[in-house]
């Protein structure tokens, strides 16, 4: 539902009826993820998409049908039809689960009002994660809660108790995580008597892209990473280069030694480390920290001589093994990259394929589905 969260923040701050259908499940090849929603309003107006085309106008039928006749919140599954070619389904190979909901502030005030406060987090690009009730007892079933970024929570129409107690902690796990997912809670002698499926939809913080060496390949890469929504910081210890003129589309430009300024910063699992100065006295200290921090990737540019230098002094610097094994050096993807606009496009591509344990192998050459879920993404 964050796919289309200005909206829904606008109809439910107009007290405005609309149905909600999300994706609450994908087998199979499928152009949008899990959690991706389409909403109508009373009026027929749409917005948001969940397969790219193939099946919006069954959806669309409906989030009307639900408004007109006022039903319970369902589930509906869509695939693909070998026996008609024109029939309702995914003509990818894939196959939705979507749980279409009502939502309407004049018959249930707090779910409404509960979505509108997280939904305004969205807006205003403040980290929150909304779960979302998508199987369990049918008085249950399109509930929410949200968890804010410092843990509060603001109930939506879940009954309280134990059961609002464990949806919470897993909603600030996964915000932690700055991922979505479906968990299951309950239903193991835990205070909640009967399992839920909840789908987690979670608004991150921007994960990091950290770029160290203020050099050409630096400015491209920085434009890259912020395109893919990486808040991105190039540090460099040479104030000559390291400047907001030369790095334009850096959120931040930072004078240090590049292994001091890692130090003082924060970073996580989504944070990807990415060292272009391929000079030992600003690499080696700075990647002898780097592999031991819990970040997402550490990368280093270099040819293989200097690759397997770098290999020997970290070795002598007591740089573990399996640390040592998390090292992608020489930087990137062989895509035959010869500009620093090129190089950035291999090395993005390389940390796209690792975050989502893709194979780097061109699609042609691969098997099994395009469209698949990362395996970290359903619990």
């Amino acid at each position: 539902m964050l796919n289309i969260a200005d909206t829904l923040h606008l109809w439910c701050r107009t007290a405005r009826p609309f149905a909600l259908a999300t994706v609450v499940d994908v087998t199979g090849s499928a152009p949008l993820p899990v959690g991706t929603s389409v909403a109508v309003d009373a009026d027929g107006n749409a917005v948001g998409s969940i397969s790219g085309g193939c099946v919006e106008g069954a959806v669309y039928e409906l989030c009307r049908q639900m408004l007109r006749d006022r039903e319970a919140p369902r589930r509906t599954w869509f695939g693909y039809s070998d026996d008609d070619a024109f029939a309702v389904g995914l003509t990818c190979g894939g196959e939705l689960d979507v749980l279409v909901q009502r939502i309407d502030p004049a018959v249930d005030p707090h779910l409404a009002d509960a979505l509108a406060a997280a939904l305004a987090d969205v807006v205003e690009g403040r980290p929150v994660a909304v779960a979302q009730v998508v199987a369990g007892p049918g008085e249950l079933v399109g509930s929410t809660l949200s968890v804010l970024a410092g843990g509060s929570v603001t109930y939506g129409s879940l009954d309280g108790g134990p059961t609002e107690d464990l949806v919470a902690e897993e909603a600030r796990s996964l915000l932690r995580a700055g991922r979505t997912a479906r968990v299951t809670v309950g239903g193991n002698g835990d205070g909640c008597p009967e399992p839920l499926t909840v789908l987690v939809h979670v608004h991150a913080s921007r994960p990091r892209m950290l770029i160290f060496g203020a050099v050409d390949f630096a400015a491209a890469l920085s434009q890259a990473g912020r395109f893919l929504g990486y808040r991105v910081t190039v540090c460099d210890a040479r104030p000559v280069f390291a400047t907001p003129a030369r790095l334009p589309h850096a959120d931040e430009v930072v004078v240090d030694w590049p292994h001091r300024y890692l130090s003082q910063t924060a970073v996580d699992s989504r944070t990807a480390v990415c060292v272009l100065t391929h000079d030992t006295k600003f690499d080696i200290p700075l990647l002898r920290l780097a592999l031991g921090l819990p970040v997402g990737y550490v990368g280093a540019m270099g040819s293989r001589r200097t690759h397997d230098e770098r290999l020997r002094l970290l070795s002598e610097a007591d740089v573990p093994e399996e640390h040592l094994a998390g090292l992608h050096s020489p930087i990137g993807l062989d895509l035959g990259a010869r500009t620093p606009e090129e190089t950035a496009v291999s090395i993005t591509a390389e940390i796209i394929a690792h975050t989502n344990r893709g194979t780097g192998l061109p699609l042609s050459r691969a098997t099994g589905p395009i469209h698949r879920l990362a395996e970290t993404a359903i619990s």
